[in-house]
């Protein structure tokens, strides 16, 4: 039996708070998940197996993104991002399929294999966005039909990336928001984080038919802990937005992809 299945010897409650926490900020500030660098703490600091820390991480994200929208509501109000729907549907028309085929394709793949595809994406997607776009530009790479279906196509790879590591897709959706459809990195932000929950309660439902989804119910006191340490970090990020200048922003990103690119590779 895996040493997971069995309560953990040495699972602090203070660093499941305080990682929470910073993880948690990530997410207001930025728009993400945080998910590649819970991963790590997951397996490498509270000795979770790796589909088991995919379930948790897919929880945690869940928290993160539900209470990042809302305390960036200030900065980037929900009237902005509902007059922007067309960009939301147009990339869950295909991250919701692939979030479906991802969550079922992670239960049998070796999770060596998937830390590798989605670290190599993540270096590739970092590096187009230090030398290849101007932040200030605003100016989409496609237009038209080309833009539907590229978004309809991107979206589609980020919904099975997301189910695959248990990530809520942030690091992939806003280059793509911002690449793609030429959005502020504001609001490509929260864009993300609309297009992340629908897309992370697919692969959520899904995970839920293997029996690794019981490390949920067997980790209550850890997961209630963890999440408190996460809500407080959006607070604290959804804050930040408003005193952060754009342009400090995308650089950040590409400094999390990157050391996302590392962390994930790192991991068997």
């Amino acid at each position: 039996m895996d040493a997971s299945a069995n309560e953990p010897v040495d699972r602090s409650k203070p660093i499941a708070f305080s990682g929470g926490a910073v993880i948690g900020a990530l997410g207001g500030l930025i728009g993400l998940g945080g998910a590649e660098f819970r991963l790590p703490l997951l397996i490498g600091v509270f000795n979770f197996a790796a589909l088991e820390a995919v379930i948790l991480n897919k929880a945690m994200s869940l928290v993160v993104v539900a209470t990042a929208l809302p305390f960036r509501a200030s900065t980037v109000p929900f009237s902005e991002i509902g007059s922007h729907w067309q960009i939301i549907v147009n990339l869950l028309a295909g991250s919701l399929a692939g979030a479906w085929f991802g969550a079922g394709w992670a239960t049998r793949l070796k999770s060596e294999t998937l830390y590798r595809v989605i670290s190599v994406l993540l270096l590739v997607i970092a590096v187009i966005l230090v030398v290849g776009h101007d932040a200030t530009s605003g100016q989409p790479l496609l237009t038209g039909g080309a833009q539907l279906v590229a978004g309809v196509v991107a979206g589609f790879v980020i919904g099975i990336v997301a189910s695959l590591l248990g990530v809520a897709g942030g690091e992939l959706l806003i280059p793509t928001l911002v690449l793609l459809f030429g959005a502020d990195i504001k609001l490509a932000g929260s864009l993300s984080l609309a297009v992340s929950l629908p897309t992370m309660l697919v692969g959520f439902t899904r995970y839920s038919r293997d029996q690794s989804f019981s490390v949920l119910g067997r980790n209550k006191a850890f997961l209630i802990v963890m999440a408190a340490g996460s809500i407080m970090g959006t607070f604290i990020g959804g804050r930040l937005l408003g005193i952060v200048p754009n342009a400090f922003l995308l650089p950040a990103l590409a400094v999390i992809l990157l050391l996302s690119a590392v962390k994930v590779w790192r991991h068997k």
